[in-house]
């Protein structure tokens, strides 16, 4: 079996207590009603009680707290559009680097595997953007046809990617991982026949509409002579909520990785770029060990000209990007969170970044639930195996008080309430400031993170933010996944 990263604790969860009847075995006891948890004589209720949460490697745990978010240097650029402010992050976990070549091509294969015959659409709608190496005058035509596909770059970060392309691949990495973890439990059997809409997809096996080849599943208290055990749920702690991009927030906290340099709460010093540990500066990207005294510790842009140094001493050892791991991980055990490639994150773009929640600030949220018929039942999948969606109706908002529409992207900074057209009147209609017909800042443009291998030093503080509509793909931006961290919220 695969190994996997536990990261939590065995806990007795409050208000269940284990107890003995005389000499008999120990009984998990709710204390709330005094029935037996786990036990088909009284009904069948089941609770896993291991909190315990499962991933795979590969990922480093992010424990949250507090920081300054925004630009803590100079803003040469005058950009004006990241002041300084306190904000909380809760704990996650993050890939230690960018999504390698390899790992997207292997979400390409699937693809193809699977929808190819049938809509072959699905697997170009996924494919990067490979001509996105191209320029007018400059020479990298080898890459269009190398760079994703040649074993020498299989561990080099994809690009090309737009956003949208980088969240498909979160929705499916999801469901695989899903599906690998109830496959390891012996809830359901390997199955590399999958096509169309005969394929795992979570949403779908939760609600049912998938049943897949089950091996032994879970055993079912509620009927405990079935021989056939029961679906996996989410109660069980198999299924994970999910892998996305981060927030700018959990980007730029990540970056940051003020674990290394904290005592008790206070930071000892505060951090230009995602640097820490021994051999590293904190006001700059060069080793301070005396064996390697001014090596560059990440792939960026010296100067113009300078991709990477003179001969014989390559300062970052990269003409273009470079293979991950190539330099130290920050104090969060991260790779490449400056330079190499800048990465997308899950915000909306805008200049102003006021007024946002201090806990989990994030602009982009829009609610969305699964589609049901008049009876109230979930439809089948789809032609590719999904449950569909649709936004939250007003008629199902009118009594909230937390929030009061399904789109909340140009909420106080584009909506019709922040436009001086509703201070005269105006009681209808979309607010011009952002329209997409005529700014490139709209509700479709996303923000990105980081500096690159073709960026200048000044780009790779944590606090810099740059912004593309999702739809584009760029030679220097790839992106990484997390997971929420579910239960307790510290390392230790």
């Amino acid at each position: 079996m695969k190994s996997r990263i536990a990261i939590g604790a065995l806990l007795v969860t409050a208000g269940v207590s284990m107890s003995s009847c005389g000499g008999g075995s120990g009984k998990t006891i709710h204390s709330a009603t005094g029935w037996e948890v786990n036990s088909s004589e009284n009904g069948g209720f089941e609770a896993e009680l291991n909190t315990t949460q499962y991933v795979l490697p590969g990922m480093s745990f992010i424990e949250g707290g507090t920081f300054v978010m925004g630009r803590v240097i100079d803003d040469p650029m005058s950009d004006n559009n990241n002041l300084p402010k306190r904000a909380t992050v809760a704990s996650f976990f993050m890939d230690e680097t960018e999504v390698t070549n390899i790992s997207y091509r292997e979400y390409l294969y699937w693809l193809d595997r699977v929808y190819g015959e049938s809509y072959p659409e699905v697997l170009r709608n996924a494919s990067p953007d490979e001509n996105v190496w191209r320029s007018r005058l400059g020479f990298n035509s080898p890459m269009v046809e190398t760079y994703l596909r040649h074993p020498g770059f299989n561990y080099y970060p994809v690009v090309g990617v737009s956003w949208k392309q980088a969240m498909d691949y979160c929705s499916w990495r999801t469901d695989r991982v899903n599906e690998y973890h109830l496959i390891d439990r012996k809830a359901l059997k390997w199955n590399p026949d999958q096509y169309d809409d005969d394929n795992f997809n979570t949403a779908a096996y939760l609600e049912g509409k998938y049943i897949g080849e089950q091996d032994n599943g879970f055993k079912d208290l509620r009927n405990p002579d079935s021989k056939d055990g029961r679906a996996g749920r989410m109660e069980d702690g198999v299924i994970t909520p999910g892998y996305r991009l981060p927030t700018e927030a959990e980007w730029e906290y990540a970056a940051l990785g003020l674990i290394g340099n904290s005592i008790e709460g206070n930071i000892d010093n505060g951090k230009y770029f995602p640097r820490g540990g021994i051999g590293s500066s904190l006001r700059g990207m060069r080793s301070n060990l005396t064996q390697t005294a001014g090596v560059f510790l990440a792939n960026f842009k010296r100067g113009k000209g300078d991709n990477m140094g003179t001969s014989g001493y390559l300062n970052d050892g990269a003409a273009r990007t470079s293979e991950v791991k190539t330099y130290p991980p920050n104090d969060f055990g991260l790779y490449d969170m400056a330079g190499n490639v800048s990465e997308w994150v899950l915000d909306v773009y805008r200049d102003n970044t006021e007024g946002y929640d201090d806990l989990m600030p994030f602009r982009g949220n829009v609610f969305t639930k699964m589609s049901r018929d008049e009876d109230g039942f979930v439809p089948d999948v789809d032609s590719l195996g999904h449950i569909p969606t649709e936004l939250e109706s007003n008629e199902e908002l009118i009594n909230r008080r937390n929030y009061t529409a399904a789109n909340n992207i140009s909420y106080k900074d584009g909506d019709m309430q922040s436009s001086i057209y509703f201070q005269k009147g105006a009681t209808q209609g979309d607010a011009p400031m952002y329209d997409e017909n005529a700014s490139l800042i709209n509700d479709r443009t996303r923000v990105f993170k980081g500096g690159s291998w073709k960026d200048r030093l000044y780009w790779l503080t944590p606090g810099t933010r740059r912004f593309l509509d999702e739809n584009l793909a760029t030679d220097d931006i790839g992106f990484r996944c997390v997971i929420d961290r579910m239960g307790s919220q510290a390392i230790k």
